[in-house]
């Protein structure tokens, strides 16, 4: 039997009562022959050969020999005591303990209490204690283990997720600068497109300034639009309207030798188509003007309705041989390039224009009252001013510098029989240097004051 065999057999411990009496539970089942009782002398009786088995119950064999008065219990501790293993005071195999009020050495019966088989008991603690049970790691965490330590690309991917998010973080950074710089990029162009805006808001300024400064106060027109008189209104009424020989002469200009009947001056009426005769005459007269008056009108020189034609009827289109000799210092006594402004007539089939060579701007100018251009007039007055002044002058002129100009800014006609009118307006307009001002109101104005001046010459 085994040294834990006492410890196997201990039971719970319970005190005794004050009277020292066990209730009836304690006793037992009670006899009906309580009072006499055959003791068996336990020393005869030795555990019988089944004792040797395991599953032998030792308490129960006791307790089933008859009139044994304590259950059996001294015996099974004599037994015991017997056993080589077990301590030879097995007190503590009682299911209770001694009571003060009890005599010493009195043993009380446990009644029909249940004690383990020893013999189990004994085999039991005979066996060595099982291991400590130690605590094992669940199986998926041993898997991941074994899977970690087997493939060592596992290992790198620590490295390569701390790399990864590093690079992230970086790319993240580099973003947030770059949105940053962009920012400043655009606030910066903001910046410096405000203050573009104001450079040409102030440079507007300062130009409107200094137009309003140098811009040189308007010329009073009202003196080209003084009505005539009434003993002139009634002459100009007589030439025009007037019965009488329309082959009669009405005016000569002896210098030009221009001869002007009575039926050419009748182009002088509304609706009228003005000749070569009436043009250069008022063209030779407005010469007269600025010769008398050199101070007050541009020096200017003014060529006939027959000029261009001459000019531009050679085989190539082009014929300064034709009108070399128009221009020589005797005959005119100055030089066009001491000019400020030559007026060339152009007739466009049957419409009138006018071309101004600009001396001092250096620019070939054309003027149409329809709105219309030529390029070919700019060509050939530009080789003609060339070849002029080499031929009266022997200087050269370089004429690649100059300007063409196709004045748009110009009083247009509204009929087609005004363009004469509006070309000689042009002219007068340009040697006196002032803005043309006037309009299509202005056409019959012009017509009779025009007739008046070619009159004069009736009278001197």
């Amino acid at each position: 039997m085994n040294t834990d065999a006492q410890l196997r057999f201990n039971c719970r411990k319970r005190c005794l009562p004050a009277d020292g009496r066990l209730d009836d539970h304690w006793r037992g089942q009670q006899r009906k022959r309580r009072g006499v009782r055959v003791l068996v002398p336990d020393c005869f009786l030795v555990p019988p050969p089944e004792a040797k088995s395991a599953d032998f119950d030792m308490w129960y064999y006791i307790r089933s020999i008859p009139d044994m008065w304590d259950n059996g219990l001294r015996l099974l501790k004599g037994w015991v005591r017997a056993s080589k293993d077990v301590p030879q005071d097995p007190s503590d195999l009682t299911c209770l303990t001694k009571n003060n009020d009890v005599k010493p050495g009195r043993v009380l019966a446990a009644g029909n209490w249940k004690v383990d088989d020893p013999v189990k008991v004994a085999l039991k603690a005979a066996a060595p204690p099982p291991p400590r049970r130690e605590k094992v790691k669940p199986y998926w965490k041993y898997l991941h283990e074994e899977t970690r330590h087997n493939d060592k690309s596992l290992g790198e991917i620590d490295a390569r997720v701390a790399l990864l998010e590093k690079t992230l973080e970086e790319q993240r950074r580099v973003a947030l600068l770059e949105k940053t710089l962009e920012e400043q990029r655009r606030v910066a162009l903001l910046e410096k497109t405000l203050e573009e805006q104001r450079r040409v808001a102030l440079l507007e300024k300062t130009l409107e300034e200094q137009r309003t400064l140098a811009e040189p106060p308007k010329e009073d027109l009202s003196q080209f639009f003084v009505p005539l008189t009434a003993e002139d209104e009634k002459e100009v009424q007589d030439c025009l309207y007037g019965n009488g020989s329309s082959s009669k002469v009405l005016v000569l200009h002896e210098p030009s030798n221009i001869e002007v009947s009575r039926e050419k001056f009748r182009c002088l009426r509304p609706h009228g188509w003005l000749n070569d005769e009436v043009i250069n005459l008022y063209l030779e007269l407005l010469k007269e003007r600025g010769m008398r008056e050199p101070k007050r009108f541009l020096k200017c020189h003014f060529f006939n309705t027959f000029f261009y034609k001459k000019l531009a009827c050679g085989k190539t289109g082009y014929d300064y041989k034709s009108v070399k000799r128009w221009t020589t210092s005797r005959k005119l006594g100055y030089e066009l390039i001491e000019c400020d402004k030559i007026f060339v007539p152009v007739h466009q089939n049957v419409h009138w224009c006018l071309a101004i060579i600009n001396m001092k701007a250096k620019t070939v100018q054309y003027l149409d009252s329809l709105g219309g251009d030529d390029f070919r007039v700019y060509e050939m007055l530009a080789r003609y001013i060339v070849d002029e002044v080499k031929d009266k002058s022997n200087k050269e002129i370089d004429i690649s510098s100059w300007t063409k100009e196709s004045i748009d800014c110009i009083p247009l006609q509204e009929n087609g029989w005004d363009c004469g009118m509006f070309m000689l307006k042009y002219i007068d307009f340009h040697s006196r240097g002032v803005s043309l001002s006037f309009g299509q109101e202005h056409m019959e104005y012009f017509r009779r004051r025009t007739a008046k001046e070619i009159l004069r010459l009736r009278a001197d």
